[in-house]
């Protein structure tokens, strides 16, 4: 345990890497500032809140660069990462001002980038915009079904597209991506003192337990509800293989944000549910060099392989490992190592004068196109800077 077949130990392979993400963030945050990136073309990002972007100012990857920026001005203290945040906070608080175009991704937007803000320096402007996010999130609460809707009815056609479908009713659908979202609703209710948001975010996250995940620890990525009475309809198959498969990115969504509604509640089935979801990812990941297929139900063929989930399922493991035992932590962690360290030696580019750090991320199994099959993505960048601070000691506490 704790050494692979370069040779190195756990120790020695991260102190390397850190000094190799100080040199390539300083170099990124220099040359990017407040520009926001997603995945670069031919080594150089493109700024995603240009009006000619392919997605907008709203889209739901835009907070991990500022997330990125405040975890290396905790590590480092250098003041260029602190304005370069800032600067990039200022330009996604345009999202809240039309509630009718924001979905459930608020958290994703709005912790890594104000609430991060406020976290680290106190500033009320800051503040005031994370505590908006909470109510616009909040307001998407379906009673009676008990969760939070994911997407408006604009993105009905994309949702459909993404199934190979027509123009899907999206009405009461929730996914298992907004187990990341509502760590936004945990904060508010710390802050505030009132108890409302942090109902809405247990309610879902119970909603989820019982739908979003299965037995054995697999998940399901989108569940739909009949949004007038509640009652479960279907679970269509989103972004993985098909209907009743293992999307792997949902499954570190599961992981981590499981540990996270432990963290926040005390609920020990949060905790339980999130070690099983774990324990089925470690499984699917051991048996194939510790790298995530896109979807573990799969066929064998063709490999497509998402670095993204990897490098979440890799925090929600360290996560994990903060709430054990100390016999179960060493497991967790070191879990989380080999994962890290494979898709560092297979997928990671270090050089300074090139965006991005870790390729092979796929947005969804069934693209046609193969645009957004293994690609340098964002929140892989995110997610591998947020782990590696962490093992070191040296991280920010976002969600």
């Amino acid at each position: 345990m704790g050494e692979t077949k370069t040779g190195q130990t756990n120790q020695e392979w991260l102190d390397e890497v850190y000094d190799k993400l100080l040199l390539k963030m300083k170099a990124e945050c220099d040359r990017l500032g407040t520009l926001i990136p997603y995945t670069p073309k031919d080594g150089k990002y493109a700024d995603m809140g240009s009006d000619d972007s392919l997605y907008g100012i709203g889209n739901w990857t835009n907070g991990f660069w500022p997330g990125m920026l405040w975890q290396m001005y905790e590590a480092t203290g250098d003041e260029a990462y602190r304005t370069a945040a800032k600067g990039v906070e200022d330009r996604l608080a345009v999202i809240l001002e039309d509630s009718d175009e924001v979905n459930h991704d608020l958290g994703f937007l709005f912790l890594p980038s104000a609430v991060a803000n406020y976290r680290k320096t106190g500033d009320k402007d800051a503040r005031r915009r994370g505590l908006l996010a909470a109510h616009l999130l909040a307001g998407r609460y379906n009673l009676q079904g008990g969760f939070i809707r994911a997407w408006p009815d604009r993105m009905g056609e994309m949702a459909g597209k993404i199934m190979g479908a027509g123009k899907a009713d999206i009405r009461g659908w929730m996914i298992v991506d907004c187990m990341m979202n509502i760590p936004l609703l945990y904060w508010a209710s710390e802050e505030t003192g009132d108890p409302r948001f942090k109902h809405v975010a247990v309610n879902h996250a119970k909603t989820a337990q019982q739908y979003v995940t299965r037995p054995d620890g697999s998940c399901n990525h989108i569940v739909g509800f009949d949004p007038d009475t509640g009652e479960f309809i279907h679970a269509p198959g989103g972004q993985g293989y098909g209907e009743g498969s293992s999307w792997s990115r949902g499954q570190s969504w599961a992981v981590y944000g499981f540990a996270l509604s432990y963290r926040h509640t005390g609920d020990v089935s949060f905790l339980d549910t999130a070690k099983r979801c774990a324990h089925y990812c470690i499984a699917n990941m051991a048996v194939n060099d510790w790298l995530p297929l896109v979807d573990y139900r799969a066929p064998e063929e063709p490999v497509k392989y998402d670095t993204t989930a990897a490098m979440i399922t890799a925090c929600g493991l360290l996560e994990i490992a903060e709430h054990v035992t100390e016999n179960e932590k060493r497991f967790y962690i070191e879990a989380a190592y080999r994962m890290l360290r494979a898709c560092d030696e297979k997928f990671c580019n270090w050089v300074p004068e090139e965006d991005s750090i870790v390729d092979g991320g796929t947005y969804f199994y069934n693209d046609p196109t193969g645009e957004n099959t293994e690609v340098p993505i964002i929140y892989a960048d995110y997610y591998l800077i947020e782990a590696v601070l962490r093992l070191k000691g040296k991280d920010m506490f976002i969600w």
